[in-house]
């Protein structure tokens, strides 16, 4: 009889012939950045995650030089907020303040700037608006304006989040054309119109104002669509695709990692770093154990890049070990 627990006989053997592992260069910790000065905003339903203000962002930028994490995923939250979210590309705005900020203070750090308007318009959708209708093409040239202005602030890798069709192209063509040609795509390719999404709704200020994003982000019930959405933003440029949410999507990125050969980001987004919260702070759970074994299955389902509010924890835990 073959014995398979003779694979597991001890903790070296364990480790000897662990087939996936989580390493800190894995990570990319979201940050958020509010107008103002002197900010420091818990957010209730993100317990450990804060808005900070450019001048208050020293500390959090210092606990993640140390903790080794090589890439932060940048979120501005201006104070002006307007129809046509023109505080998105305007290059003094918040986001790209905080970029040159951070390159200054940090520089080996990788940035990985949002491309979307939701932080940035006064209705909190991803695009313009006419007649209750979120405008695609129209939002176009906008979005590619808003990823030049990130890129001339610092910006190491563009992540244009809004699902419009045709946005891949239409940012590769400005960043080529404005001399950007070594920045980098990443693009929230299957991105679903999740309930995962609320905590992160009240830590940007971007929930809708009416109605909700189904006509533009995907049905959760959709699998065959996702291929077609990432295949589509492969040929557009993207660099590097996204599958967000990650938890109960883990059959999305297996099935993105057979088809494609792309690298492949998972977002373990706020919902689901929240509930997970929830439950350690009532002792329901062992925080690090379910943590570690949730980002496991993420990059054994083909992720290699994991976007996750519990990096620093992560990579502390990665310390002790």
């Amino acid at each position: 009889m073959y014995r398979m627990r003779r694979l597991r006989v001890n903790e070296a053997m364990r480790n000897l012939l662990r087939e996936t592992s989580i390493e800190k260069s894995d990570l990319v910790y979201p940050v958020f950045i509010i107008e103002g000065e002197n900010i420091k905003n818990s957010i209730s339903s993100m317990p450990g995650i804060y808005q900070y203000s450019i001048d208050r962002f020293d500390e959090e930028l210092k606990s993640i030089v140390e903790s080794g994490i090589s890439a932060i995923l940048i979120f501005g939250i201006p104070a002006h907020k307007d129809e046509v979210g023109s505080e998105a590309y305007d290059d003094n705005g918040i986001t790209q303040r905080a970029i040159r900020f951070i390159k200054e203070k940090a520089p080996d750090i990788l940035v990985i700037a949002d491309v979307c308007l939701c932080e940035y318009t006064s209705h909190g959708h991803c695009g313009l608006i006419c007649d209750g209708k979120i405008l695609n093409d129209e939002t176009l040239p906008l979005l590619s304006k808003m990823a030049v202005s990130m890129a001339k602030a610092g910006a190491d890798i563009i992540a244009p989040s809004d699902m419009m069709d045709g946005r891949v192209k239409a940012i590769r063509e400005a960043l080529d054309e404005k001399g950007f040609k070594e920045i980098m795509i990443m693009s929230y390719s299957a991105k679903y119109a999740s309930g995962y999404y609320s905590p992160f709704r009240d830590a940007a200020h971007s929930a809708p104002s009416f109605g909700d994003r189904k006509t533009y982000q995907m049905d959760p019930a959709n699998r065959k669509e996702a291929i077609r959405e990432c295949l589509l933003d492969i040929e557009e440029g993207a660099d590097v695709i996204m599958v967000k949410p990650a938890l109960a999507y883990l059959d999305v990125i297996r099935e993105v990692a057979n088809s494609t050969n792309y690298p492949i980001a998972a977002y373990n987004v706020s919902g689901e770093y929240s509930m997970v919260k929830a439950a350690a702070m009532n002792g329901w759970i062992d925080e690090r154990k379910i943590v570690m074994e949730n980002l496991i299955g993420m990059k054994r389902a083909g992720a290699k890049i994991i976007i996750t509010y519990h990096a620093i924890d992560v990579a502390k835990w990665m310390d002790e070990r």
